[in-house]
């Protein structure tokens, strides 16, 4: 394998306090030398204006594959992410078939060893994400997975959730938790407000997020387990976990990019491409979700990537919900987090790569010397405008797209292997 050397550019890598412009030596996909000598190497960049820092941690995509490939697989689900300087990812196991079983776990990471990302499994908890019975937990640990989750609905049998938390707490797997009473969204599709009312559809109201999230950290500290909360965009529910955590319980949780920068206004448009589950809430509600991102109650930024076919998103009342993010997240963040000083760039890596690491308790989220060379390269301050035509998976659906955002992402490096170069 080739060597690497990127000279003078800005390392930003919270899990070493590092914060300084200096070179970055990569030599058989390893990082191998920190310092500002001019150094020889096969591949030679200038990172003068650039930021250096440990690949993205996206902790909540859905990939699509097996059995929706239509809308996204594991390859070109690796090129977005590659786009967006994410080079490692947990999948979700909402496919067809679900990832319930030791096959398709397997089958994952085979096709994952082409893909330009890590590629990392969420088991089902319950067979076929039912709820009526528990998954061999083992047999999926021993397959490969590295967590659980029936995200894309929650695990509504309480027994078997609490059953799964302390098998995974003795197993070292992380449980991530879709948090939402399906008795109080029944029928909902965007947030339940004054949009819905002038709309005429009907909502989703918050409740049905904070009841889940509460009995997730109810569980949590019932049985001293961890526990990680999905996609976060209510105020009570930030409300809630902050709390949690100062009580001492056990949980992590996430918010996506869409929740802090975007609000159920756009819903006037009645494009679907805003429509996901949770649904965007109120300037009320985000302006929550970013302070519990200053403050720590939110430890993760992930994207809940959810890829879906431009038919399929053309009929705003029928379309599922669900809108891609992984190329456009960390130009979000920088846009509407660092920009206006909520939060530093070291702060916003820390919740999109050094932090989600952890949680996943993953080798990732370092340029420590030693550590594989999963790197992004990115401007701070470039300007440029989404163009969904232009993206790099096969699904369009972003709610982003016409909007001008600050920090692109330039090189991004797998391995030691460069995977992603911006045009």
């Amino acid at each position: 394998m080739s060597s690497i050397y990127i000279k003078n550019v800005r390392i930003v890598d919270p899990s070493q306090g590092m914060n300084q412009i200096s070179g970055i030596f990569i030599e058989n996909g390893i990082i191998c030398h920190i310092g500002n000598e001019d150094l020889k190497a096969d591949t030679v960049f200038d990172g003068t204006g650039l930021i250096a820092a440990p690949g993205l941690v996206d902790m909540h995509v859905h990939l699509r594959d097996p059995g929706q490939t239509e809308k996204e697989d594991i390859i070109s689900g690796g090129k977005a992410a590659a786009a967006g300087g994410v080079t490692s990812l947990l999948c979700m196991p909402n496919t067809v078939p679900t990832v319930d079983n030791e096959e398709t776990v397997k089958y994952i990471l085979e096709k994952a060893k082409n893909a330009d990302t890590h590629v990392y499994v969420a088991a089902a908890i319950t067979k076929n994400l039912q709820s009526r019975e528990l998954c061999d937990i083992n047999a999926l640990k021993k397959a490969g997975a590295i967590a659980l989750s029936d995200d894309g609905r929650p695990v509504e049998n309480t027994k078997l959730l609490s059953e799964a938390m302390i098998l995974a707490k003795q197993l070292g797997l992380t449980v991530t938790a879709h948090c939402e009473d399906l008795f109080l969204a029944q029928g909902g599709i965007i947030n339940e407000g004054i949009v819905s009312k002038e709309l005429n559809v009907q909502g989703i109201p918050a409740a049905a997020e904070d009841c889940g999230t509460a009995r997730e950290i109810a569980l949590a500290c019932a049985y001293d387990v961890p526990v990680h909360i999905c996609h976060v965009s209510t105020k009570t529910s930030v409300a809630l976990i902050r709390d949690a955590k100062n009580r001492g319980v056990n949980v992590t949780a996430e918010t996506a990019p869409h929740y802090f920068s975007l609000t159920e206004n756009e819903l006037y448009k009645r494009d679907a491409d805003f429509r996901m589950n949770p649904p965007l809430r109120t300037e009320e509600d985000r302006l929550a979700i970013i302070d519990g991102l200053c403050d720590g109650t939110l430890d993760a930024i992930a994207t809940d990537h959810a890829p879906h076919t431009q038919a399929q998103k053309s009929d705003f009342l029928k379309s599922p919900n669900g809108s891609i993010g992984m190329e456009t997240s960390l130009a979000v963040g920088i846009t509407n987090l660092v920009v206006p000083g909520f939060l530093t760039i070291d702060e916003l890596i820390e919740k999109m790569s050094c932090g989600p690491a952890k949680i996943l308790k993953i080798q990732a989220g370092t340029l420590q010397i030693g550590a594989v060379a999963d790197i992004v390269l990115f401007s701070e301050n470039e300007k440029w405008t989404v163009d969904e035509n232009k993206l790099h998976g096969k699904s369009k659906n972003t709610p982003f797209k016409g909007l001008t955002l600050i920090g692109k992402v330039k090189t991004t490096i797998l391995g030691g292997k460069i995977v992603y170069q911006d045009k």
